[in-house]
């Protein structure tokens, strides 16, 4: 039995792939150990949505050649799909899969296992309108309760700061079929709740202008039995469906959580950025769906220090995301990705400055997040339950993705979602009580 190790940088689609290459290898009688555990092959699954991100790859590639006994060392995903030539001219690298074909995974690997030659076996390709999904198994996360269900691939949008359009190709979609086959062999194996997601998971279905919608997939996921929860990935806000938010009113089990990228909360940065919205958009939305759905727990991602922006656009940004009253927002700094118009744009920032405006932010999210979990003391939610922690208190989370602490005595909650009364803010999270039926 041969022994293969998996490393992954990146974003949770990314470590969704790993996972389900991690299955195909599993299946074919492969053991797979620990990434620094000997083993026979190393596969690395890269990122490239920053230069730093493609650093990482490159130094983990090297460290990777550097071990002895060498392994076979495979790479895939957005670095060699970007740069197969670069990653081809580091000298060890055996084989290179892009961010399509991680279903022949197995093959490939077999295939250079037998092979003589000494140069990479190279299975990058472009991908064309019209390249098919490729259904790869769901992932799992490490509370074994929730899995990841890749149902949308590629990006069309090309905002200027991104690379990821080139990495991942055009829009393609996981059929309605395979979506609901997929949610029942998770739920039957124990899965509580799935979570839906996607490159531009907003577009599923936008690359056929008769297709489905998100809102269909959403209810193909929903129309299996006994399936406990579906959670949406992140989704641009011009792409929330009026039929979205009339199926998290209707259903439950559709968690009232919306991931919606902002980016900036200025209008003059949001232009520089070619992002699809300008802020009164933006905040119409946000009134209108909570307006719908009462207690939706919105998050955003917000990028600090673009190319351009001013002390005054930076302020605007702060008082908008303020205004906004997002339960969490994840920050990143700017960072220059060569191969992008935002590289080559005038007024690039310091890192200096760009850190000043990260830790402004940061303030603003505090509140905000606290706000949100005040606004839930005294109502009743439901919790899935994944672990107790050293202290004794039982850990989950709400629909809105609030960490919920409980102390219980019963021996294990883990994986059981209950009714919980939500009694006041604890930690990072809130303190609740199970209410007992």
């Amino acid at each position: 039995m041969k022994k293969i190790s998996f490393y992954t940088l990146g974003c949770k689609v990314n470590q969704s792939d790993t996972a389900s290459m991690e299955k195909l290898f599993r299946d074919a009688g492969y053991e797979i150990v620990p990434f620094d555990e000997p083993s026979d092959i190393c596969l690395i699954n890269t990122c490239v949505v920053t230069n730093v991100g493609q650093g990482k790859s490159r130094r983990m590639i090297r460290r990777t050649i550097k071990r002895e006994p060498k392994p076979l060392v495979v790479v895939t995903g957005c670095y060699p799909q970007t740069a197969p030539e670069e990653v081809a001219s580091l000298e060890g690298v055996d084989l290179i899969v892009g961010t399509q074909d991680r279903g022949r995974i197995v093959e490939l690997v077999e295939d250079r296992l037998q092979a003589d030659e000494a140069a990479p076996l190279n299975d990058v390709h472009e991908m064309p309108k019209g390249t098919e999904f490729e259904e790869l198994a769901a992932a799992v996360d490490e509370s074994r309760d929730r899995a990841f269900l890749k149902i949308q691939e590629g990006c069309d949008q090309y905002c200027a700061y991104c690379i990821i359009p080139y990495a991942r190709g055009h829009l393609r979609s996981r059929s309605l079929d395979s979506i609901r086959r997929e949610t029942e062999r998770l739920t039957a194996e124990g899965y509580r709740e799935i979570v839906l997601i996607g490159i531009h998971l907003g577009c599923y279905g936008k690359e056929n202008p008769d297709g489905p919608r998100l809102s269909d997939a959403v209810k193909a996921a929903l129309s299996v039995p006994g399936v406990a929860r579906i959670r949406l990935g992140s989704l641009e806000s011009v792409e929330v469906e009026e039929a979205l938010l009339d199926l998290m009113m209707q259903d439950s089990r559709l968690c009232a959580h919306l991931h919606l990228p902002l980016q900036a909360g200025c209008d003059r940065t949001l232009k520089a950025m070619h992002r699809p919205y300008d802020t009164a958009t933006f905040a119409a939305l946000l009134q209108n769906i909570r307006s719908r759905v009462p207690h939706v727990a919105i998050t955003t991602d917000v990028i600090v220090g673009f190319p351009g922006e001013t002390e005054e656009d930076f302020e605007t940004s702060l008082q908008f995301c303020e205004a906004c009253g997002f339960s969490k927002i994840h920050i990143f700094p700017y960072s220059r990705r060569q191969g992008t118009p935002a590289a080559a744009m005038p007024g690039q920032l310091s890192n200096r400055e760009k850190q000043d405006r990260v830790h402004r932010l940061e303030a603003v999210d505090a509140r905000g997040n606290a706000a949100y979990r005040k606004s839930l003391t005294g109502l009743d939610s439901t919790v899935l339950w994944e672990r107790r922690n050293e202290a004794g208190f039982w850990e989950g989370f709400t629909p809105g993705y609030v960490r919920v602490y409980c102390r219980d005595p019963r021996e294990n909650l883990e994986g059981i979602i209950t009714p919980v009364h939500l009694e006041n803010l604890f930690e990072d999270g809130l303190l609740g009580v199970i209410i007992n039926n």
